[in-house]
């Protein structure tokens, strides 16, 4: 917090070399994550359908109760951690504060929707498989602008949009 308030934010080094070094890494999440779900599904609800329901004809069972519970438990604490990491980098950023709640809100909503995409699929009715996609699709695009915003920061961030929660120009 002081690096910011200081205006050593857009000083020092080795602070810019960790954040670009951190988002560097989730770049590499936001990859595989886009792999793993081209892996077992496209982004047409009848392929999400089919995974979360299964395919006879493609010998796939459907997703148990069990198998999502376990993975909704990692993700929703992964999730939390990224976003939460994330999105206060997005606080240094220098935007204003109603493009920074965007920022900030956008990407915690998309996640929770993808996660609760496939348990409507799975659970309530498969024609909600457009939740899935979208959620998805939102999820992976409020990543890359906070990735994209992140490391603009670093490289044209001012301290003074820390302090007033306004962008300056």
């Amino acid at each position: 917090m002081r690096f910011v308030v200081t205006g050593e934010w857009s000083r020092n080094r080795l602070l810019q070399t960790i954040v670009v070094l951190y988002v560097t890494y989730v770049a590499g999440l936001w990859l595989t994550n886009a792999l793993l779900y081209f892996q077992k599904m496209t982004l047409a609800p009848s392929s999400v359908v089919e995974y979360y329901l299964g395919s006879e004809e493609r010998y796939l069972q459907p997703r148990s109760y069990q198998g999502l519970l376990e993975v909704s438990h990692f993700h929703l604490f992964a999730m939390g951690m990224l976003l939460l990491v994330l999105t206060h980098l997005v606080l240094f950023a220098p935007v204003s504060n109603r493009t920074k709640l965007w920022l900030i809100v956008l990407p915690f909503v998309s996640a929770l929707v993808d996660e609760s995409g496939g348990w409507l699929v799975r659970f309530v009715s498969p024609h909600l498989a457009f939740v899935k996609v979208g959620g998805f699709l939102l999820l992976q695009g409020s990543l890359l602008a906070l990735m994209g915003i992140c490391l603009w920061s670093v490289f044209a961030g001012n301290s003074r949009n820390y302090r007033s929660g306004e962008a300056t120009s």
